[in-house]
């Protein structure tokens, strides 16, 4: 009996040890794990994310002993997942959104991300050790919750930082900057308390735009803007491609010169973020990419929907468009003094005459450009870069008679015709590396359109096409061109026939020229970015008999509406010869509103 009672002694003493040794072995194993979990950084996230992420797509589902069904659904799940991975970069929202929720997930449900520990991510419970990034990726997201794609549009117009700043004894006119103080004064004035699901939306969105999204402008290139870029300003840091050896010296010399009066350091390369808004560039210098390499891979990422080819030394540019329409230019060295990209937006569901021309007596131009489409007149829609060009011409279109074929060749496909006008007979042709604009233009002769858009008239061989277009291919012609006056855009148009061949004398060119284009409509933007119509000019051919080719050719050219002092006002009247080729062209009832419209601006009334 002693002896049963000291071995059954001994056998609990022994199991008693080994739990209190594996709770020992348990207890400094997980202590030694949480100095690598106490404090979470994006760094750290980012990479668990992307090991994670990788993990899902490239498992062995034929090793999981999964009944076929389940197995069909793991293999469609992740066809998914990885289409949305390899899309999300192209501009669709929908991808994006899924990749966002996909990561979110992962935060909470595998790496263990919670109430406790979300606030080591970012510092929401210690408002002042916040970045300037994060005060505005905050507030921003608040807003964004509340007003959507308009978030930033009204985060500007509410604070007013869209207004021309003028720094006291300066005489460079001012220039447009949303600053630090500026998010500042936002963040506190609408900084809130946040709830757990709004601080992990924040912390995904971040991770988002570092590991698959366009760095700080991803939210920004969604909102309903005009446009964003990066790369275009700042002082440049030697690029390492170059083989350039600057001396110490001159870098030291280079950091001083700039200082401007008030002893400011230059801004890099890195705190370049533009955007285009109401016709102004404002930079938003409180943000910054980080680095020149976060800079590269933006540009080397948010071009390529639909493959446009390889952006390289060789070919230093790309112009595409994005799947949500938007128009986006990358540039790089050599090419270009840095990396740098430009996403140009359109405003599709504002895309109306109504809603584009402003002012007084605003319905003179918007009816006039009306019957100048049911009247069939080639127009040329000119004016400077951002003065509202290709939203103007996409606003035209819808006053074309719908039983046209319309056939538009572009540089890129951004006037979205038929994501407006999705019931018309519309085909968009752009060039590739393969098919030039001449045999794009070729085949449009055999695909029966009845009126040709040319996207923009930028090149000699570009304008040849329009020439070209407004002769033979269709019964008229829409393109736009950055000609400053009528004057210019004639002299403009006959030297690109003269180089590129089609003609050898000057005034046989221009004579083809004047006899092809009917109107110009000229686009203007003022100071603070407001946007009009500053003119609608006819041309008038007049070709005269002489002995001399020098006499031969000439044209006139009159203004029949302009914009003066915030009104629009009918000047010089329009020929009788247009006018009657017009109602021609039209139906009977439009024939004679158009009749009435001359003679209540004009004077006189034209019967058809």
């Amino acid at each position: 009996m002693v002896w049963n009672a000291i071995f059954i002694t001994m056998i609990l003493i022994t199991g008693i040890w080994y739990v209190w040794f594996k709770y020992r072995a348990y207890m400094r194993e997980k202590n030694e794990r949480i100095p690598e979990q106490e404090y979470l950084t994006f760094e750290t996230l980012i990479e668990q994310v992307k090991n994670s992420l990788h993990e899902i797509s490239h498992s062995q589902l034929a090793d999981a002993g999964l009944h076929e069904e389940e197995y069909r659904r793991r293999i469609n799940q992740r066809a998914e997942m990885r289409k949305a991975l390899k899309s999300c970069v192209s501009g669709s929202i929908s991808d994006k959104t899924y990749v966002k929720n996909l990561i979110s997930d992962l935060l909470t449900r595998s790496i263990g991300l919670n109430k406790s520990n979300v606030d080591e991510v970012m510092m929401f419970a210690e408002p002042e050790r916040l970045s300037v990034q994060d005060r505005f990726e905050i507030i921003f997201y608040l807003y964004r919750e509340q007003f959507g794609v308009d978030a930033l549009s009204r985060m500007i117009d509410t604070y007013d930082l869209g207004k021309l700043r003028l720094e006291e004894g300066s005489e460079d006119g001012g220039s447009y900057y949303i600053s630090d103080q500026d998010i500042q004064h936002v963040f506190d004035c609408e900084y809130r308390e946040l709830g757990f699901r709004e601080k992990v939306e924040i912390i995904v969105q971040r991770i988002y735009q570092q590991y698959k999204g366009f760095s700080v402008v991803d939210e920004i290139r969604d909102q309903r803007i005009d446009g964003v870029s990066g790369g275009v300003s700042g002082a440049l840091e030697i690029l390492p491609h170059t083989g350039n050896h600057v001396p110490a010296s001159w870098n030291d010399l280079l950091e001083h010169a700039f200082e401007d009066e008030h002893n400011e350091q230059p801004l890099s390369g890195m705190e370049s973020v533009w955007i285009f808004y109401k016709g102004k560039s404002i930079h938003l210098s409180f943000l910054s990419f980080g680095s020149i390499r976060e800079l590269k891979r933006v540009c080397q990422n948010i071009y390529k929907y639909n493959y446009p080819g390889q952006l390289s030394e060789a070919s230093g540019y790309k112009v595409n468009e994005m799947k949500d329409g938007s128009r986006v230019v990358v540039v790089r060295p050599p090419f270009a003094e840095s990396w740098a990209f430009f996403v140009r937006k359109f405003d599709i569901p504002n895309a109306s005459l109504e809603q584009l021309i402003t002012g007084n007596n605003v319905q003179l131009p918007i009816e006039l450009l009306q019957y100048l489409m049911k009247g069939s007149r080639i127009t040329a829609v000119t004016g400077a870069q951002g003065s509202g060009k290709t939203t103007l011409l996409m606003a035209m279109v819808k006053h074309i008679y719908a039983s046209y074929t319309l056939r538009v060749q572009e540089m890129a496909f951004e006037l979205q015709l038929r994501r407006i006008y999705s019931r018309r007979n519309i085909l968009s042709f752009r060039e590739t590396e393969h098919i030039s604009g001449q045999q794009g233009l070729d085949l449009q002769k055999k695909t029966d359109g009845t009126v040709n858009i040319l996207g923009e008239v930028a090149s000699d061989e570009v304008a040849a096409w329009m020439i070209q277009m407004s002769q033979v291919a269709s019964l008229f012609t829409l393109f736009t061109h950055h000609a400053k006056t009528f004057r210019d855009l004639v002299f403009s148009l006959r030297n690109s026939l003269l180089k590129t061949g089609m003609f050898q004398h000057e005034h046989i060119a221009e004579e083809q020229v004047v006899s092809v284009i009917n109107f110009d409509v000229h686009m203007k933007k003022d100071a603070e970015g407001h946007r009009y119509i500053e003119r609608i000019t006819e041309c008038i051919p007049h070709f005269r008999e002489a002995e001399s080719m020098e006499e031969r050719a000439g044209f006139t050219f009159r203004n029949v509406v302009e914009y003066r002092h915030g009104k629009y006002v009918a000047t010089a009247p329009i020929s009788a010869s247009s006018i009657e080729d017009m109602q021609e062209q039209m139906t009977l009832p439009d024939a004679e509103k158009f009749g009435r419209f001359i003679g209540q601006h004009w004077g006189e009334t034209y019967e058809h």
